[in-house]
């Protein structure tokens, strides 16, 4: 191994810690033996041209390079962001999962239903406040926030949406809803994961979750970026060294002739990113006020905007277990409804132009009786799924509809399978093939939804 020079200062001097210490004195080590390889090689690249200029021929390339050990620092932190080229599918999917179980009724419902004035008398969506839907729907007062985007054919729902497979345990059915099926039918590989699949390369931030810990759905073999927020995006340990540390990381797998070489440079190019973006700070656009939720929404703005070609991320909002005082009429579910409905315009209100190439799609693990238990709902089938596009959608009122007379148990029945709605949003937003959603969703045959215009 190449000596390290007699007058390298002491590893105390080259950081706060001896393990990061050894990794900088490693790095410079390495950075004078491919020095001195380089050269090496070059004087025989001079050598082998001399010889070769005779015959016409002249070697413009060589090749160079050193084996080095990947350490802890680098490979827990870099090597799953996958290599970084032009991705071949465009625009953004981001999937907002509400966790506790919507009441999809409490969104969208048929105005004047007769089974729901009956079952559900103090539930109902209030007629002072509400929008007209398309084939004699109400959506909720609540939505108004969106209500230019609805006008626009940029909004809308599909109603009894779900899945077989789901059951009503809070925690099974959200598993199945991020995986895309049950975890012995996809191997425990989120929906979202497989889709990167189809959309080729992309930049280390192609697959983003706001939060600490990724949700199933981005969980798999491509990589994905957890963030709370674009500042947060960092090197661990003491920032003082923070770009030494770095650049140990950049000279350690440079010239390895190894796959993770363009993981680690990739990493660093995120990491370069969202510091530049985190240093130039974010002024929303003018008029454009986030709240509550919506400050997860601004840092997906931060990122497409700040140009770091996001394809798909999710967002988690909480809060949607209303088995009592759930006051669609005004009261909590009402008031939650808007906190995302404001969330949602003020995300694509300061996207602007950015926002058609963006798709958000919302859905829950499931979603509610029909039937009122008192002052709340009881988990149930058939929930709703909204969509904000900037891509014009088919309507307002999506997919298969056909009335609550007969009811599945107790529970909207199933018009619409909840993977072939997320299979055919997916495919809306970026043209992919049936056969492509189809190795999305293993064990269902994927029947299209005509949700686009």
């Amino acid at each position: 191994m190449f000596p390290i020079h007699p007058e390298c200062p002491d590893l105390r001097r080259l950081a706060g810690n001896r393990a990061e210490a050894v990794l900088r004195a490693e790095a410079m080590a390495v950075e004078a033996e491919n020095a001195a390889e380089r050269d090496r090689l070059r004087h025989l690249n001079d050598l082998e041209e001399a010889q070769q200029e005779g015959r016409g021929v002249t070697r413009r390339t060589f090749v160079t390079g050193a084996a080095a050990t990947a350490t802890a620092l680098a490979t827990t932190q870099f090597v799953s962001t996958r290599a970084s080229f032009a991705a071949t599918k465009t625009g953004t999917l981001i999937h907002v999962f509400l966790y506790g179980g919507l009441d999809g009724l409490a969104m969208v419902a048929p105005a004047d239903d007769p089974v729901l004035a009956k079952v559900r008398p103090d539930q109902l969506i209030a007629e002072n406040g509400a929008i007209p839907l398309q084939r004699g729907f109400r959506l909720t007062g609540a939505f108004a926030p969106l209500k230019k985007y609805l006008d626009a054919g940029q909004l809308g729902f599909v109603p009894a949406v779900t899945d077989p497979r789901l059951s009503l345990s809070h925690f099974q059915a959200a598993d199945a809803c991020n995986l895309g099926g049950l975890p012995g039918e996809t191997g425990g590989r989120g929906w979202l994961d497989s889709l990167v699949d189809a959309l080729g390369p992309g930049t280390a931030f192609r697959s983003v979750g706001v939060g600490n810990t990724l949700p199933r759905s981005l969980v798999g073999t491509n990589g994905a970026v957890a963030l709370g927020s674009v500042g947060s995006f960092n090197l661990n340990g003491d920032q003082r060294f923070k770009d030494a540390t770095a650049k140990a990381i950049r000279t350690l797998f440079t010239g390895i002739n190894h796959p993770v070489q363009d993981a680690v440079q990739e990493g660093l190019k995120a990491l370069s990113l969202a510091q530049k973006l985190a240093a130039d700070g974010y002024e929303p656009a003018e008029g454009v006020e986030y709240q509550g939720i919506g400050y997860a929404f601004q840092q997906l703005a931060h990122l497409i905007k700040g140009g770091a070609n996001v394809r798909v991320a999710t967002i988690g909002m909480g809060g949607w277990d209303t088995h009592e005082n759930q006051g669609t009429r005004g009261g909590y579910v009402y008031n939650h409804m808007g906190e995302l409905a404001r969330a949602m315009a003020a995300f694509f209100d300061d996207l602007g132009p950015a926002a058609a190439d963006v798709t958000l799609m919302v859905s829950s693990e499931f979603g509610r009786r029909v039937s009122q238990n008192g002052s709340g709902t009881d988990h149930g089938h058939g929930g709703v799924v909204a969509l904000l596009s900037g891509k014009k959608l088919a309507g307002n009122l999506l997919g298969r509809w056909e009335g609550l007379e007969k009811l599945d148990g107790g529970n909207v029945p199933e018009y619409n399978n909840m993977f072939n709605v997320y299979g055919a949003v997916a495919q809306g937003r970026f043209g992919l093939t049936n056969a492509e959603v189809d190795k999305i969703f293993p064990r269902q045959k994927y029947t299209p939804v005509k949700l686009f215009a």
